[in-house]
């Protein structure tokens, strides 16, 4: 009988030192019960999307469910992708609930303005619609109409989400997002993240309390630009953002390595679920890359 040769398990990615080792525990049946990890990946004439969000450390040890979430979809009529990702505040009991709803609602209500042929950049409408959409859901849990406190009580979480449409020189890019979550355009080649949006830190002081939805910023925070080819956006949740940093560090190093290229799904997921010591959050990661530099 012919044997096939044995292929060698993945190991887990380690970063300086790492977390603790332990076999992780299911989470209880409330607030959602999302998978542990999950992950997604295709093309279309003019982008590559590769997605992963996992399940940190510290909800896999206290049974308590991965609480970010991202979406993607394409409309067909422009060639545009629509996208979001999201991170329940762990303040809310259903923030594995909050984070889904969040990423459904904002992606097809961008989806359908351009189905009607209104700008789908209209951003502000946008975040209406997805506050209203956990509003109802939270109706829905509580089987009983909410006020504004409970809603977010429930389901609250940030939210980042744009688009992408096909343009002359790259990718035309429209994002905007509610709390902390944030988003860069990586240039591999030089190993340099910018980032879209301000970070956490102000000068010495760092910000602690997190403004999410179902609250409706007055002055919402936006970018729009060019995606070039040879260049990545990324859209993430802090559990990617903390320990990335500035991007100068080995967590910039190593994704910098594997996203100069599309990588397998699966892969980028195995990249993303890496073992740091005091980085335990949830990390979820959306990466864009123009169609001509995919392989």
């Amino acid at each position: 009988m012919e044997r096939t040769q044995r292929t060698p398990a993945w190991q887990r990615v380690v970063i300086d030192i790492p977390g603790l080792e332990f076999e992780p525990t299911p989470p209880r049946l409330r607030g959602g019960t999302p998978p542990d990890a999950e992950c997604d990946g295709w093309s279309t004439p003019a982008v590559t999307l590769r997605s992963a969000s996992v399940r940190g450390e510290r909800h896999r040890y206290y049974r308590q469910p991965r609480q970010d979430a991202t979406c993607a979809v394409v409309h067909e009529a422009t060639g545009t992708v629509v996208f979001a990702v999201a991170d329940g505040l762990s303040s809310a009991t259903a923030a594995a609930v909050g984070s889904a709803e969040a990423c459904r609602a904002a992606v097809w209500a961008v989806h359908a303005r351009l189905d009607e042929g209104r700008p789908g950049h209209d951003f502000p409408g946008v975040v209406r619609d997805a506050a209203e959409a956990l509003h109802r859901r939270a109706a829905a849990l509580l089987r009983q109409e909410p006020g504004p406190a409970q809603v977010a009580e429930l389901v609250a979480t940030t939210l980042v989400a744009g688009t992408a449409r096909p343009g002359a020189d790259g990718l035309e890019i429209s994002l905007f997002r509610v709390g902390d979550s944030g988003a860069w355009v990586l240039d591999p080649g030089r190993s340099r993240y910018h980032p879209l949006f301000a970070g956490k830190s102000d000068g010495d002081l760092v910000a602690t309390a997190v403004a999410g939805l179902p609250s409706v910023p007055a002055t919402l925070d936006q970018w729009s630009g060019t995606l070039l080819p040879g260049h990545v956006l990324l859209v993430a949740t802090d559990g990617f953002g903390d320990p990335l940093g500035d991007g100068d560090g080995q967590v910039g190093a190593l994704f910098a390595e594997h996203l100069a290229t599309p990588p397998a799904p699966l892969w980028l997921a195995h990249l993303l679920d890496f073992s740091r010591e005091t980085f335990d959050d949830d990390r979820t990661l959306l990466a864009l890359w123009p169609r001509s530099e995919a392989r």
